[in-house]
């Protein structure tokens, strides 16, 4: 599944444009950016309420295909700048992590 693919089935809302084209493989759903950096995989899906600029250094470190901003989580200014610059696809939903992360292994 390509990122753009999960926009369309989890109806999400496209806070920053990255590579829609990247593959997702896997999902992994945690705020602790230091966890999420040693645990994430290359090409997760990253479920997260985190939308700080630190959150983009994450994704980027762990090479997630993109971050889902859980239950209408905001993303600040420097964040947005940090990802457009970075070309990390940021994704927003109403829904809980749990729940994001359960449609996803039920599309994988």
């Amino acid at each position: 599944m390509i990122v753009k693919d999960l926009v369309e089935k989890l109806e999400l809302k496209i806070l920053v444009e990255g590579d829609l084209d990247r593959e997702i493989t896997g999902g992994y759903c945690g705020d602790l950016l230091s966890w999420v950096m040693g645990r994430a995989k290359a090409d997760d899906c990253w479920f997260t309420v985190m939308g700080n600029i630190n959150a983009i250094g994450v994704c980027v470190l762990a090479d997630c295909s993109c971050i889902v901003l859980c239950e209408n989580a905001t993303l600040d200014d420097n964040a947005k700048a940090r990802a457009e610059m970075q070309g990390v696809s940021i994704l927003s939903s109403e829904e809980n992590s749990y729940t994001l992360a359960t449609k996803l292994g039920n599309l994988l």
